[in-house]
């Protein structure tokens, strides 16, 4: 329970008591106020008039009789005891009789007698009143010192427990202050309670348990580690930016000043905003720095070109976003950042020379390949000569082979294109209709040779697509052939388009084999095909698709149901 609390409950509470002993005294107070005005009011007033009416009838004058009848009706109106009433009406009824004939004495006797008997009814009461303001007296006693007393207990429970609830601790900590001042940053509070004290009591360990941390740690000791941490970084081959979270510059490696072209000495101490105004290559790597959603602190960006080392180089940049949890807390927090240049101008330049040496290698095989073709055609021209069965055979067997050096061949251009990022696109506004139905064409000798039927649905007065529409036409041969080739013969690829608000949609639908669950998010890398699949093609289809399709701002997605085929969406713009 909180310190304030305490205070507010025990104060209150003492409070409460004041009111209620006040309450007690003032309730016992009026019953006996009450008590006594009965009296006062009610019975002394009846036996004065009892006391007048006596006095009247003694003096039996005409003015003495009419104090009697003044006397008599101020008692008929104070009647206030049992059998009052009655001696009253028979009081009337005598002195109406005696004031008619008051020489009789019989008259006069009996006057006296009610007079006496309602006298009598007041003193009883008087006696029996008193009886009863006594005991409201005896009760008022007990009640208000049983209040007391409970008041009393209650006031010295708070007076022996409150102030050594609040002092103990206090005494406590001051003790273990004096320890700490003292060099003995071992010591601790421990206090149970979670209240004001239990947090100053974490406050203090956490305070005590970091000084004993410094304390411990030697000057000369961090000192060393400084110096071969700095020695590991200026080693590194790679250049290396270490900030704080102020985005203060606290290192640099020999390799990044050397990249960078700003010296050492005029880059450490100064803020990485500020060097910004002077340096591209400082903008351009810190400009996302605290933007980034890392995964466990790393953040990765794509590639960078820099002129480093007298050439055009390539760099990874990778910043690293250093937390650590203070001791004593449980909240991670930023220190600072680290920004890292991987050098991978090597990886690029072998990669480019193999992206250059597909290309001309394909473009050198397109020529014989279509020589080839040519002539195979020549050859199943009857004019120039005719041919037998197994002649026959072979052309048609060379003209498999020679498609499929050409697809390719083709293959092999198109990502050397997607690589070298020179796609040639003509993007203009296309039938979507008019395009599935070429991509059909294209595939329905093939269906035909499985005996698969292309099952069409598409609304009437389709919008028109924002697309190329011969990459396009590619894309949907590709998966149109992929989907003949993954089914089963005799069965149906449903063939769909698809229009929303902003979109439009060619969905592949095949009955096939599907996706194992773990290849699904593989199949758009290059070079992949799924194990266990016929082996055809280069592995390279999908992935083209999927550049072709977002370099006119679409997406190219795949659902599948292992075991029971799959299908391939392609989302484009709509006019």
């Amino acid at each position: 329970m909180k310190i304030k609390t305490k205070l507010t409950l025990g104060v209150g509470l003492l409070f409460l008591m004041i009111i209620i002993l006040s309450a007690i005294g003032a309730l016992y107070i009026n019953a006996l106020k009450r008590d006594t005005e009965n009296i006062l009011v009610a019975n002394y007033k009846s036996l004065e008039y009892s006391s007048n009416m006596l006095l009247a009838l003694e003096e039996n004058t005409n003015n003495s009789l009419r104090d009697f009848e003044l006397n008599l009706k101020k008692q008929e109106k104070n009647i206030s005891e049992i059998g009052e009433k009655e001696t009253t009406e028979n009081l009337r009824k005598n002195f109406a009789k005696y004031s008619s004939n008051q020489a009789s004495f019989a008259f006069h006797k009996s006057i006296r007698g009610d007079i006496f008997k309602i006298m009598a009814l007041n003193m009883q009461a008087i006696q029996n009143k008193s009886e009863l303001a006594k005991r409201t007296a005896e009760a008022a006693t007990v009640g208000i010192a049983l209040a007391g007393v409970i008041c009393f207990l209650i006031a010295f429970i708070l007076l022996v427990n409150l102030p050594s609830s609040i002092a103990n601790p206090i005494k406590e900590l001051t003790e273990s202050i004096k320890q700490i001042a003292a060099k003995n940053y071992s010591r601790r509070v421990h206090f149970e309670n979670h209240n004001e004290f239990g947090e100053l009591a974490t406050s203090f360990n956490t305070m005590a348990e970091k000084l004993e941390e410094y304390n411990d740690s030697t000057l000369a000791t961090l000192m060393i580690e400084k110096k071969r941490i700095e020695t590991l970084i200026n080693n590194m081959n790679d250049p290396v930016i270490g900030l704080d979270e102020k985005m203060k510059i606290i290192f640099v490696n020999e390799e990044a000043t050397k990249t960078i072209g700003v010296p050492q000495a005029e880059m450490l101490g100064q803020f990485a905003q500020d060097l910004s105004l002077r340096n591209d290559l400082i903008r351009s790597l810190i400009q996302d720095i605290k933007i980034i959603q890392p995964i466990n602190g790393k953040g990765k960006t794509p590639t960078i070109k820099i002129f480093a080392n007298n050439k055009e180089s390539y760099f990874e940049k990778e910043t690293l976003n250093i937390s650590i949890i203070p001791t004593g807390e449980q909240i991670k927090k930023t220190i600072g950042y680290v920004i890292i240049l991987r050098n991978i101008t090597e990886y690029k330049e072998l990669d480019f020379a193999k992206t250059n040496f597909i290309a001309t290698v394909s473009h050198e095989f397109k020529t014989p390949i279509s020589s080839i073709k040519m002539s195979l055609q020549l050859l199943e021209n009857e004019k120039i000569g005719e041919i037998n069965q197994e002649q026959r055979n072979l052309i048609e067997s060379i003209k498999d082979d020679a498609n499929r050096l050409l697809n390719t061949t083709s293959e092999l251009l198109n990502i050397t294109q997607v690589e070298t990022g020179n796609i040639q696109l003509s993007i203009i506004p296309t039938d979507p209709k008019s395009i599935l139905e070429y991509a059909i064409n294209a595939n329905k000798t093939q269906a035909e040779q499985k005996q698969i039927q292309l099952k069409v649905d598409s609304p009437e007065n389709l919008p028109l697509v924002i697309a190329d529409s011969e990459k396009t036409a590619w894309v949907l041969i590709n998966l149109i052939s992929n989907a003949i080739r993954y089914s089963h013969e005799d069965s149906t690829i449903n063939l769909s388009i698809v229009v929303d608000n902003q979109h439009v949609k060619f969905m592949v639908k095949d009955t096939g084999q599907g996706i194992a669950p773990q290849y699904k998010d593989k199949v758009f890398n290059k070079y992949f095909r799924v194990p266990g699949t016929k082996k055809e093609g280069t592995g390279l289809g999908l992935a083209i698709s999927k550049e072709f399709i977002e370099a006119q701002g679409g997406q190219i997605t795949v659902e599948s149901d292992f075991g029971a085929g799959s299908m391939f969406t392609v989302r484009l713009n709509r006019v």
